[in-house]
């Protein structure tokens, strides 16, 4: 665990039930890797899985699982370093509640 990266991914997944998106990019054109520079993280190698609407961590881990992208994320060794982020709040209605980020670093 790095507190940088909890950082930036906690309030990304809090940015996105409060602004009602779901994208990688905030909504003023920051991108993930700007987001966890600016909340201190100093490595190079960084990535970004984001998920709504799962009713439970395993839920979202198996979604991810499932998902080639997400996947190499979790499983890339380049990356030692993670950043967790949930937010129960709802993104849209229709997606259900649960916000979550996984922040990536090495």
């Amino acid at each position: 665990m790095n507190s940088a990266l909890t950082k930036a991914a906690e309030a990304h997944a809090a940015d996105m039930v409060d602004e009602h998106f779901f994208a990688h990019d905030s909504l003023d054109g920051r991108s993930p890797f700007d987001r966890m520079k600016a909340a201190g993280f100093k490595g190079g190698a960084m990535a970004e899985n984001i998920a709504v609407g799962y009713s439970s961590a395993a839920a979202v881990v198996k979604g991810w699982m499932n998902s080639p992208g997400h996947r190499q994320n979790i499983l890339n060794c380049t990356y030692t370093l993670i950043g967790i982020g949930y937010d129960s709040g709802q993104v849209k209605p229709e997606w259900g509640n649960g916000s979550w980020v996984q922040d990536f670093g090495g």
